[in-house]
Order: C-alpha cells, then structure tokens, then sequence
C-alpha cells in the first residue's frame, strides 16, 4: 500500500482533463441561450446542478492527483475493479482498507459519503500521511504476526479451536494467532460492505505479512447479519503468501474477478452447516 517512491507522471494530466471537463460542462450549460428552449437550459442547469455536488474530499482528491507526480499504486485496471463495485451499490457504503498510502484519498473520493476507514500497522507513517490529508479516517493495528511464520500458522490453526470457522470471533480471541483481537471497536461493530487488503508489509521475513488480515476479512464477512455479500479484494496475489491464504480462507469459489495482481471475492454470510471443517 505505501507506494512512497514517486512513479512517472504519466498520470497527473488525467486529473486537470477531469477539472478541464467539469469546466466544460458549466460552460456549454451557461451558453445555451434563453431565447432557444429556456425549459431545455432551466432542466440542463438543474441537472448540472445536482450530478456537480462534490464533497470536500473529492475536491482534495482531484487538486492532489492534479498536482502531484505519486500516483496510486494498484494499476488502472485494478482500481476500476473496486470502483465499479463501489458505483453499482448505488449507496453510501461502509469500506474498510489494510494500508494507508498514497492511494488513500482516491478510495475515500470514491465513498464520498459513505464510512471509509483504514488499518495501518506504521504510526509513523500515519501521521504523515495525515498531515496532508486530515479529512482521513484512520486506526493503528497491532499485528502478532511474522511473514516467516505464514507456513506454520496456515498449518497449525487447524488444531487451535478458537480459529475453528464454526467458533472463528476477532475481538479478544489471543488464542487464536491469525485473529485481529486488538481492533477499535468500531471495526467489529461495524458490518463492511467492501474490504480491500493491501497491507500490511509483506515482503521481508519480519514483517507482519498479510496472513491475520485475510483470516479476519474472512471472519468478519462470514458474520455478516444483514444481506448481501462481502466483497473482499486482496492485492500482490503473485506473492505465495497472500496466494495461498486467499486460497484457504476466501475461498476460490467465492472469486468473482481476476485482474492483474488484485482477487475480488463475493463472500456470503455463513452458512447454517456450523460443523464445516474448513473456511472453503
């Protein structure tokens, strides 16, 4: 998630075209003519008027990108996967996201009205990335994990109870390695509809790896008590790590879309076998 070395900017002029075109727009509405159709300008203005509401942070998000040579670090392609998701609800909606980063006010532009909040194990890079962007929602996670124990823990959780997928619970489960028991309240509170994981750091032996975030995106989206499915979208798949816990714990018939280095999953409530060995 943290993509903090500046990339070209092949990008940033895609920004000042969307400033560019909501110019555009204002302009052709203010030009048509009273004389010709004065109902036609009336509805056009209206239209304008309503479809052009943007929020403070979508306004931070365009003057940023528009201005800055760090783009996002998933690729275009990826991102549209999360987007259209996004749109096709049709409602504010709740998104949680592993990382804080370059690309946090992007994913927050696209819920502008919705509960957008974000887990970072790195308080120091918290703080930086708030500086410049204040208007973010984000926590502190503390991991218990290692990448270099991902094989034994993908073993041994089997013969640990408490991360059973018929007894699997987050808040306060210590007994249970690969659950997040420390989170604010407001994470296990809250029912997400859309949960991105692009963090922790996993890519030397003692970093946290993403090994309890997948195992807790899959506890939190089996609990679900209202309708619908999760939809879970997990990044750096190349990686064997985060390949193989998808595998164990979101399970491959839950995949929806494959793009690049990003899984969307669309992972259903729990189902009413309680005695089910397996996440899968």
């Amino acid at each position: 998630m943290k993509n903090r070395y500046p990339m070209p900017e092949r990008k940033w002029f895609l920004w000042l075209a969307i400033v560019g075109l909501i110019g555009v727009v204002f302009f052709i509405a203010t030009m048509i003519p009273d004389t010709f159709c004065p109902e036609i300008r009336i509805q056009t203005r209206n239209r304008v008027s309503e479809d052009y509401n943007p929020t403070p942070i979508q306004l931070k998000a365009i003057l940023h990108y528009a201005t800055s040579r760090v783009v996002p670090q998933q690729s275009l392609s990826e991102i549209k996967i999360s987007f259209d998701v996004l749109k096709s609800l049709g409602r504010p909606s709740k998104f949680l996201v592993f990382g804080l980063g370059h690309d946090s006010l992007m994913w927050a532009s696209f819920n502008p009205r919705g509960t957008t909040l974000f887990l970072e194990e790195d308080p120091k890079w918290v703080q930086t990335v708030l500086k410049d962007a204040p208007n973010l929602r984000a926590h502190t996670v503390r991991y218990r994990t290692q990448l270099r124990d991902a094989d034994a823990l993908l073993s041994s959780y089997r013969s640990e109870p408490a991360c059973f997928p018929s007894r699997a619970y987050l808040r306060g489960n210590s007994a249970c390695k690969l659950a997040l028991d420390n989170l604010p309240e407001e994470v296990y509170e809250t029912e997400w509809d859309l949960i991105m994981i692009d963090a922790p750091k996993g890519y030397f032996a003692e970093a946290p790896g993403r090994m309890a975030a997948v195992y807790s995106a899959a506890v939190m989206a089996r609990g679900r008590k209202g309708s619908g499915v999760t939809h879970v979208f997990l990044h750096d798949v190349d990686r064997k790590v985060e390949k193989a816990y998808a595998e164990e714990f979101l399970c491959k018939k839950n995949l929806v879309k494959s793009v690049g280095r990003l899984w969307h999953f669309e992972i259903p409530p729990q189902s009413n076998d309680i005695d089910a060995p397996s996440f899968c």
